[in-house]
């Protein structure tokens, strides 16, 4: 092995036993002894650290001592420097606001250790001469001097990198005063390419696009910072929520994936490094991440669920599906037409805002359960949804389904009902029920024609079974029913998928390009209508499970109740809701919280502090001093997940996390503050819709609206993007 490669092996391995080391024991006296250890161990290595290696400054500089950089994680905590200095130099007493560990590996270092006077100076307690064999710990607040007589090089390594310690204090005793260090510059970079993360050119990507083949392409910036531009086929997964949602997105461990994000901020190196913690073997970073596809000549597209949005417009264009303008309608209403209104989206979108006399038909659902809503031929059928996409696609099937009655979109939802001044209903409990015997006897004869016109295909559950074994791809099961239905029974390991949010959301459900795609419905109604529409999307390999006996599982192992998400979190001391309340009164402890900013604004903790897991570094910039962190979340898993990084962050705070999160905390019935005055970070985590603008409403629906219309357009510039069209 080449020397180069043996040092950046040996200090990989250093710094991965210390993260582990700080993530079993937190940040005491007795975890940083062990720190301490372990990088004597690495320091022994005299052979791979020399003063050749990392030389001092020149003897006639103003400087007396240079760092090198060895290490230093994405977030900037376990920050690895090598010191090489000359004779003469020496540092005030000072503390580090972090925890930090020096060992020696050649020459010799004398320190000295400090107490605070009464009078706000310093008393001298102890020293300690590091050399090779030995160092010294420290927690954030001790205080120590550096004094060095002769050339010398040793390690020092922090809780988090020097340019990131804005509080750092010395003591000037010409001046019996205290000051504030300027954060460090002048490092010298001395990292090596991390082993294992392979890196791909926006060109080779686009070409593996265009070429098929699986592929993850994950974005793991916030959802609201995706939102304003990436590549087409880019899924939303954010480094914050990365082991929340990773497993739904890439079941398949050895499946191909590239990440990208801003391109200067380092997320995708944090977010592989948990992957392959996690067990990813085939992960790659998009060189220059966003800003390095558009150089290459790649296409960015701003919003969210772009695939599925655009294929709306594409569908519009293609079939020339009608709609008609809110004023036409409204007449249609008050003329009293024999219509239905058949609203496409899920149950607690369509309860939010509906149009006036609105029945709920979530996507799929509509031509299982139109027959009944509809008897009449001359009934004509209005869908709708918020904006354009589940309207044109809902439409869309009703008339591929080939009913009889008259079936048309709602031009632009109900944004468009409201921007042309009408009113929504709001709380609306109109559901479509399920069909009839002669209800759904027609809606699977519909099905079957949906099936031939689209190339539907089916699977057995021995070919299933077959897909499952085979190492080498990626298999989605997908349940396109009902919540209800699902819930009362579905196929062990499948995945709630309704048929109607699969379509306008595909990238939400189903990660990786190309990969096999088996949808389960036991009527054969939702599962096919699903298929034909993904078929269309692109997607090649999609099959529909052929039912087998009374319930549609024979041979299946079936579950009961909601699927329950298994997250591994490491274990760490948490509070109660009646605790932390009453902690909060006697005012020694801070809270964070890590749901959602559209949450957090809508109800939150008294006094907390709203944050974003993967910026946690600036969430320490804004917070005051604490004895103690109380970390939440909207259930409190996200919170637990987070609880090593906070300690490592904070280190000598007390962090625990909150049993059962903000849930459990409303269900106390304790108090709750609204609005986003704590906010530790810019409000860009998620998407905000356009109804989540407030005042601004109308201005960001005719933007959202506009967004949407151009996409077929902003397509054709984009040689990945293909969808089929079918006569």
């Amino acid at each position: 092995m080449h020397r180069t490669d043996e040092r950046a092996r040996e200090i990989d391995a250093a710094v991965a036993d210390i993260r582990t080391i700080e993530q079993r024991d937190g940040i005491s006296r007795s975890s940083l002894a062990k720190i301490r250890q372990r990088l004597i161990q690495l320091a022994a290595r005299t052979d791979l650290f020399t003063v050749e290696d990392y030389p001092p400054p020149e003897p006639d500089g103003k400087r007396r001592s240079c760092l090198y950089r060895l290490a230093e994680d994405a977030d900037h905590r376990f920050a690895l420097y090598a010191n090489s200095s000359l004779s003469g130099y020496g540092t005030p007493a000072h503390n580090h606001t972090t925890w930090a560990v020096i060992v020696g590996v050649t020459g010799e270092e004398l320190n000295r250790f400090y107490d605070r006077t009464a009078e706000n100076g310093v008393r001298e307690k102890g020293r300690h001469v590091v050399r090779q064999g030995s160092g010294v710990s420290f927690m954030p607040e001790d205080l120590h001097s550096i004094h060095i007589d002769a050339p010398l090089l040793n390690f020092h390594m922090y809780g988090l990198a020097l340019e990131q310690l804005h509080r750092r204090e010395f003591y000037e005793p010409g001046e019996h005063a205290w000051d504030i260090f300027p954060p460090h510059s002048d490092i010298r970079e001395a990292r090596t390419c991390k082993p294992g993360i392979r890196r791909i050119a926006g060109a080779a990507l686009r070409e593996r696009l265009i070429a098929g083949g699986e592929l993850a392409l994950l974005d793991v910036r916030e959802q609201g910072v995706h939102y304003r531009g990436h590549p087409f086929f880019a899924c939303s997964l954010p480094l914050s929520k990365l082991e929340m949602m990773v497993d739904d997105l890439v079941p398949r461990h050895t499946a191909p994936v590239v990440l990208l994000d801003g391109g200067d901020d380092g997320l995708a190196e944090r977010a592989a490094a948990k992957l392959a913690d996690l067990g990813y073997s085939d992960v790659a970073i998009l060189e220059g991440g966003c800003a390095g596809w558009k150089a290459a000549g790649g296409e960015l597209f701003s919003g969210v669920n772009v695939p599925s949005k655009a294929f709306g417009e594409f569908v519009e264009h293609h079939y020339d599906t009608p709609r008609v303008a809110p004023e036409e309608i409204k007449r249609l209403i008050d003329g009293g037409t024999k219509l239905v209104i058949l609203d496409s989206r899920p149950y607690n979108e369509y309860q939010r805002m509906n149009i006036p006399g609105g029945i709920d038909a979530p996507g799929a659902e509509l031509v299982y359960r139109v027959h009944d809503l509809a008897p009449d031929p001359d009934t004509l059928v209005v869908v709708n949804c918020a904006g354009r996409t589940r309207s044109i696609i809902g439409c869309q099937s009703l008339r591929n389904a080939g009913i009889p009655n008259k079936v048309v979109a709602l031009k632009d939802g109900t944004m468009g009902w409201e921007l042309a001044g009408y009113q929504c209903e709001r709380g609306s409990t109109h559901a479509a029920p399920l069909p009839s015997a002669e209800g759904g006897a027609k809606a699977r004869a519909a099905a079957r024609r949906v099936a031939e016109r689209f190339a539907v295909k089916f699977a057995t559950r021995a070919q299933v079974h077959a897909g499952q074994r085979d190492a080498g791809r990626t298999l989605f099961l997908l349940d396109v029913r009902s919540r209800e239905e699902f819930d009362l029974g579905h196929i062990a390991g499948s995945r709630h998928a309704p048929g109607g949010q699969l379509v306008q959301a595909t990238d939400e459900f189903v990660g990786v390009r190309n990969a096999r795609v088996v949808l389960i419905d036991p009527a054969r109604v939702r599962s096919v209508m699903t298929a034909s529409w993904l078929n269309q999307m692109g997607w090649d390999e999609v099959y529909v499970l052929e039912p087998e006996g009374e319930d549609g599982f024979d041979g299946w192992q079936v579950e009961r109740g909601p699927r329950t998400r298994g997250v591994a979190a490491v274990p760490w001391r948490s509070i109660s809701a009646q605790d932390l309340a009453a902690r909060q009164k006697r005012g020694d402890v801070s809270v964070i919280d890590l749901a959602t900013s559209l949450h957090f604004r809508s109800r939150h903790i008294p006094g907390a502090w709203w944050a974003v897991r993967a910026r946690l570094g600036e969430a320490r910039a804004r917070l005051p001093a604490t004895p103690a962190l109380v970390l939440t979340s909207e259930d409190g898993i996200l919170a637990r997940l987070a609880a090593p990084e906070a300690a490592g962050i904070w280190p000598g705070i007390d962090v625990s996390v909150l049993e059962g999160g903000n849930a459990a905390w409303f269900e106390a019935g304790l108090h709750a503050e609204k609005g986003v005055d704590n906010a530790t970070t810019s409000l860009d985590d998620v998407w905000y819709k356009p109804y989540d603008h407030g005042k601004d409403y109308e201005k960001h629906a005719r933007a959202y609206l506009d967004w949407e219309v151009a996409l077929v357009d902003q397509i054709k510039r984009d040689p990945t993007v293909k969808f089929r069209a079918y006569a």
